[in-house]
């Protein structure tokens, strides 16, 4: 089943454990994969999309499987 909830940055950084400041540092550093969608230019993700890329993350919760 797909999530295609929008997430602003507030969902993001709760999803995350981080301030909605931290999150867009990250997209300002380009370290947030490009919104899904942007309506009155706020930017948008899909649930599916943050969860993907938190798990691609570096440093994922510290360690990482290998």
């Amino acid at each position: 089943m797909t999530d295609r909830r929008l997430w602003s940055y507030k969902e993001i950084a709760a999803h995350i454990k981080v301030q909605p400041d931290t999150v867009r540092s990250y997209r300002k550093h380009g370290l947030l994969p490009p919104p899904d969608h942007v309506e009155s230019g706020k930017p948008y993700w899909y649930a599916d999309t943050v969860r993907a890329w938190v798990a691609s993350r570096p440093g994922n919760r510290g360690r990482r499987e290998g």
